[in-house]
């Protein structure tokens, strides 16, 4: 993509800056990175004294009428219909178990490949509960396809924006969800580790440039946005964060730990990704107007940079939407079997946190955009005049370091 003239002074400038902001990040992911005393552990339940899980075959699946029907012992709704006793290979032998009418009618055969839960107390003999299939096999192939493809079709940038992942998922699994569990603020947390997150991902996937400094800019202050609306409106809808059983599961786990808080946080992670798609889309097409129209002022660059924009936020609106929808539809299918009328629906803990969650992401996208292109327009090659009014095109400064560009 054009850069124009180098620019040595411009980019030595925001080298510095961009340094200065990545090593402010860093001190603060090391002052608040816990101590592996300070994350609350619990015994996982499958491994326990006699208790372990076990791959398994299934060899054979028999219905049988288990009444099952009206409300369980809880209070649940139970599916009305057969049980089934089902048979499997398992390490050292034959096992057996049974599935609920619900789980049976979803789906079980004869050669399917699933985990048990053996139970072996000492003494005793061994018996088996279902705990789910193995999906080992079709979740790396995809992963596969995905990363071959996305390599075959972007190259360089797509093995790049592969290595970007890896160290998304480092900094959640190393960082975040150790700081949540150990009781540092969500918030500070999830704005220190995006913002490591998006300086390297950002700089690996597009290059070292002005341009891509210009989205990281935009990406920086659509973070501070959806920060500071996500805390605001985490306290005004007064989201407890205590929505499902989950949620329930994991303050009796962590009794400290504020799941109103990781509910503000988890908005800044949630927008993320649609966050720095639009950045970068803003600074792309600023650059790419530059090259075409040279001559063209800053207020022109800016108007048809948000022509862009403008349409980019309305797709990337409906995406956030169309995700949450899919995502929750199961919870969506059954307020909707209950007649449970929208608005009443819109103001409980499990669908309230989501939409919050997603109309503040949405907020500060939508804020993102023409502050990401006020940067670019700023940053972008400096402006020539037509070649017939005698003037000679002066280039703005250099480029050098990591600003790049």
């Amino acid at each position: 993509m054009p850069e124009g003239p180098p620019r040595r002074t411009l980019a030595v400038s925001l080298a510095m800056v961009v340094m200065t902001i990545a090593t402010a990040a860093v001190v603060a992911m090391i002052l608040l990175w816990p101590d592996a005393d300070q994350v609350p552990k619990d015994q996982n339940p499958y491994s326990g004294p006699g208790v372990s899980t076990v791959d398994a075959t299934v060899t054979k699946v028999v219905p049988f009428d288990c009444g099952s029907g009206g409300e369980g012992p809880d209070g649940t709704v139970e599916l009305a219909g057969d049980c089934a006793r089902v048979t499997a290979d398992v390490p050292g032998g034959t096992g057996t178990f049974e599935l609920d009418a619900s789980r049976y009618k979803a789906g079980i055969d004869p050669g399917d490949d699933i985990r048990l839960i053996r139970l072996h107390p000492e003494g005793q003999k061994a018996s088996y509960e279902f705990l789910d299939f193995q999906r080992g096999v079709p979740l790396v192939a995809l992963a596969a396809i995905f990363a071959v493809l996305v390599v075959a079709i972007a190259r360089w940038r797509g093995l790049f924006a592969l290595v970007g992942i890896g160290v998304t998922l480092l900094a959640v699994t190393k960082f975040m969800l150790p700081a949540f569990l150990a009781g540092e603020s969500p918030l500070a947390v999830a704005v220190v580790g995006s913002t490591v997150i998006m300086i390297v991902v950002l700089y690996l996937a597009h290059g070292i440039s002005i341009r891509t400094t210009s989205a990281l800019f935009g990406t920086l202050v659509g973070i501070a946005i959806t920060a500071a609306i996500g805390l605001a409106a985490t306290g005004w809808s007064q989201l407890s964060g205590v929505g499902s059983e989950d949620d329930q599961r994991l303050i009796a786990t962590v009794p400290d730990i504020s799941l109103s808080a990781i509910v503000a946080g988890t908005m800044v992670i949630a927008g993320l990704g649609v966050l720095n798609d639009v950045t970068v889309t803003q600074a792309s097409a600023v650059w790419e107007m530059r090259a075409l129209k040279p001559a063209a002022r800053g207020v022109e660059l800016f108007g048809s940079a948000m022509r862009i924009g403008r349409d980019h936020i309305a797709s990337s609106v409906y995406t956030l939407v169309f995700a949450y929808a899919g995502s929750a539809m199961t919870v969506l299918l059954l307020a909707t079997a209950y007649q449970r009328g929208l608005a009443d629906l819109a103001t409980t803990e499990e669908i309230g946190q989501e939409i919050v969650r997603t109309l503040v992401g949405a907020i500060g996208l939508v804020l993102a955009v023409p502050i990401t292109t006020l940067f670019a327009v700023w940053l972008a090659p400096p402006r020539t005049a037509p070649a017939d009014d005698g003037q000679t095109p002066r280039p703005r400064g250099s480029h050098a370091g990591p600003a790049g560009r």
